[in-house]
C-alpha cells in the first residue's frame, strides 16, 4: 500500500530538496526526452526553473500534441447530495455548515440528466457525493450509475474512499472511472482539515487509490487541493503516488488535478498558500514533461482565460458548465454549492472558445466496447 512508501519519505527532506535545487539541475531535467524521474519533476516545479518557462511551455506543448493531438476530452460532473458526515474546514458541505441538505430522489437524478444532455452532447458525467455513506451509499450509487447508462456512455465517480469490492461492484454498472483527491499528502496536518468523520483516516484515504487498482478500475483521478500546505511539496507527493500506482497497476489510465482552493461558504476558510498563474502554469508544464501520457484536469474553479490558454499548453481533460450544487441543473437550481465556480460560460461557449483555438473537444473518448474483455 501507497501508505508504506510514504512512511519513508520525509515531507521536510522533500521541501529542502525541491528549494535546493539549482540551474544545472533543471537543464538535466529538460534534456531528458523520457522516464524523468520525481527527482527531475522537483527540479521543474522548483524556484529555479522559473527562468526556464517558455522553454517548459513548449515542451509541454510539444509532448501534449504527440500523445493526445489536438484534443480535449470533456466532461460534466452532477452532484447528487451534499449530505456529508466530515468536517473539512474547508468545504461548504461541511457537517456543521447550517444548510438544508438534499439527497436526489431516482427521479430527480434522471431529471437531472436529460438538461445535462441539452446543454451539449456530453458522454462522459461524473457522479459526485459528499461523503454519508449511510444515506448515499454503495446501492444508491449502483442505481444512479445503472440510471445514467440510457444517457451517458462513460461513468466516473467522486464518492468517499470504497472497500476493494465495492469498486468492482460497481464496475459492473457500468463504472469507468474514479476520481478521488487526497487533498494534502502531509500526513501530521491532514487531521487538522479532516478533523471529523471517515475522511480524517488518512491511511485509509490515500490506499484507496490502491484499492481502486485492485479492483480493475479503467481510470483513477488523484489530485491534491492547492492552499492547504506548501503547494511544490505535495504534488511532488502526489508525483511519488502515480509513478507507485503506474509500476503497480500498469493497466489502468490516470488523471492528475491541482485545483486551487475557491471561496466556500462554510465560515470563510482562507488559503494557507496561494497560487499564482504563473505557477500554476509551471506546475502544469511541469507534469506533462514528467509524464507524457498522464491526463491533466482543469475544472471550472479556474477562469476561461486560463483554460483557453493552458487548453494549448498541456490540458487535456475539462468540465464545462458546471453545477457544484445537487440537482443543479434542474431539480434544486437554488442549493447551496460547495464551491464557487470560476467559469461560468455555457458548454457551447467553451467548445466555440477551444474550437477558435484550434482545439479539438472530443465529447466521447471512451465506450465499454472499446475495451478487450478480459
Amino acid at each position: 500500500m501507497f501508505s508504506d512508501e510514504l512512511e519513508k519519505i520525509s515531507w521536510e527532506e522533500t521541501t529542502k530538496a525541491i528549494y535546493s535545487k539549482t540551474d544545472a539541475d533543471v537543464r538535466r531535467a529538460l534534456g531528458k526526452k523520457e522516464h524523468l524521474d520525481v527527482n527531475d519533476f522537483m527540479a521543474l516545479i522548483s524556484p529555479a526553473a522559473t527562468p526556464y518557462l517558455e522553454v517548459m511551455a513548449r515542451l509541454s506543448q510539444k509532448y501534449t500534441m504527440e500523445r493526445f493531438g489536438k484534443t480535449i476530452s470533456m466532461f460534466v460532473p452532477l452532484y447528487l447530495t451534499n449530505s456529508c458526515t466530515n468536517s473539512c474546514v474547508y468545504c461548504g458541505f461541511h457537517i456543521s455548515n447550517p444548510m438544508k441538505r438534499t439527497i436526489l430522489t431516482e427521479e430527480e437524478i434522471v431529471n437531472e440528466y436529460k438538461p445535462i444532455k441539452r446543454l451539449a452532447p456530453f458522454e462522459n458525467l461524473l457522479l459526485v457525493t459528499g461523503e454519508n455513506p449511510a444515506a448515499a451509499g454503495v446501492p444508491y450509487i449502483a442505481r444512479a450509475l445503472d440510471l445514467a447508462k440510457p444517457y451517458f456512455s462513460n461513468l466516473q465517480i467522486e464518492v468517499m474512499p470504497l472497500k476493494a469490492e465495492e469498486y468492482q461492484e460497481l464496475t459492473n454498472h457500468g463504472l469507468n472511472g474514479v476520481i478521488c483527491f487526497q487533498e494534502t499528502y502531509h500526513k501530521a496536518n491532514y487531521k487538522t482539515y479532516h478533523p471529523r468523520g471517515m475522511k480524517s483516516k488518512f491511511e485509509w484515504r490515500v490506499d484507496g487509490f490502491d484499492r481502486m487498482g485492485q479492483a480493475g478500475v479503467h481510470k483513477i483521478g488523484m489530485g491534491v487541493l492547492i492552499g492547504l500546505e506548501e503547494w511544490r511539496t505535495d504534488v511532488t507527493m502526489m508525483a511519488y503516488h502515480l509513478r507507485y500506482l503506474q509500476k503497480h497497476y500498469w493497466k489502468t489510465k490516470y488523471s492528475v488535478n491541482f485545483p486551487r482552493m475557491r471561496p466556500s461558504e462554510n465560515g470563510g476558510f482562507q488559503p494557507n498558500v496561494v497560487m499564482n498563474d504563473r505557477e500554476l502554469a509551471q506546475l502544469t508544464f511541469a507534469m506533462r514533461i514528467f509524464d507524457h501520457d498522464v491526463d491533466i484536469s482543469y475544472s471550472t474553479r479556474e477562469s476561461a482565460e486560463i483554460r483557453n490558454h493552458m487548453a494549448t499548453l498541456g490540458v487535456t481533460t475539462m468540465s464545462a458548465e458546471s453545477k457544484t450544487e445537487p440537482g443543479g441543473y434542474y431539480s434544486y437550481p437554488q442549493t447551496l454549492e460547495q464551491f464557487h465556480v470560476s467559469d461560468e460560460r455555457k458548454a457551447v461557449e467553451v467548445e466555440r472558445d477551444l474550437k477558435k483555438l484550434g482545439r479539438e473537444p472530443v465529447w466521447k473518448d471512451w465506450d465499454q466496447s472499446f475495451d478487450f474483455k478480459r
